[in-house]
């Protein structure tokens, strides 16, 4: 399946300026911009099988960690010092051979375009993580994703398999930029600045992560959460760091011999 086929034409084209339009002031005005049945019934059912085969390859971690995705401080260092649980498995970029429909889409240069324009910024880079450039979440029965903020300056989704029940997205747009204590509020329970954004299967879904902090609710029920996440930066070369690597990937690149 080329990559391209796997949009679905008969709702969005990547030419189209109208919809450029619409995605971008949506970004601008709510840090978010969600277009449900982004990608064909058939390339979701197609993907969906890509991730059921790699699946043995993901690596499981159920880390303790800060909002900020770094190891939780001591305390009295403010929202830094929050400690929070993750519990998932992630398969990596390198997971997907090259054939791989989902990397396909990701790797295209019309895609990549198509998110330049809707997030109205003149450069768009892939992340440099090899791990992390395109990754699949897998969520199980008792699962769970906690508030945090992303380190990449945009994140764009692909929702291809919800769970029975729960696995909501939750997210409280540019709350960052709120300050300190809009972000303690939320952490400890305050819930007027989240929403729940769509996310069934075949929904793109873009958003600033660096500067909204999100979460993905309990996961039940034995059907799996399967979500892509694709990553872009502004800047070239952008890279995650070891720490995170190691949490989320279980290893780290392995060295070339020179």
């Amino acid at each position: 399946m080329p990559a391209l086929t796997a949009v679905n034409a008969e709702r969005y084209q990547l030419s189209d300026s109208a919809l450029i339009a619409r995605a971008n002031e949506q970004m601008q005005n709510e840090g978010v911009c969600v277009l449900p049945q982004f990608i064909t019934a058939s390339a979701v059912r197609a993907m969906v099988s890509e991730c059921d085969t790699l699946a043995p390859l993901a690596h499981r971690s159920a880390p303790r960690r800060n909002p900020y995705l770094t190891k939780a401080p001591s305390a009295g260092d403010g929202t830094a010092a929050t400690v929070l649980h993750d519990s998932l498995e992630v398969l990596a970029y390198d997971h997907f051979p090259a054939s791989s429909v989902l990397r396909q889409l990701y790797e295209s240069e019309a895609l990549l375009e198509f998110i330049r324009a809707c997030l109205g910024v003149e450069q768009l880079y892939r992340y440099a993580d090899p791990f992390g450039a395109l990754n699949v979440s897998i969520m199980r029965d008792g699962d769970v994703l906690d508030w945090h903020f992303d380190m990449t300056d945009f994140v764009v989704s692909i929702a291809l398999q919800s769970s029975s029940h729960g696995g909501d997205f939750e997210n409280a747009s540019r709350i960052r930029d709120a300050g300190e204590e809009a972000i303690a509020d939320l952490l400890s329970g305050d819930r007027r600045r989240v929403r729940v954004e769509p996310m069934s299967a075949g929904t793109l879904m873009l958003f600033n992560g660096r500067r909204s902090m999100h979460r993905v609710s309990p996961i039940v029920g034995r059907v799996p959460r399967y979500v892509a996440l694709l990553a872009y930066d502004t800047k070239p070369g952008t890279d995650s760091t070891d720490e995170l690597k190691l949490s989320r990937y279980g290893r780290l690149p392995t060295k070339s011999r020179t």
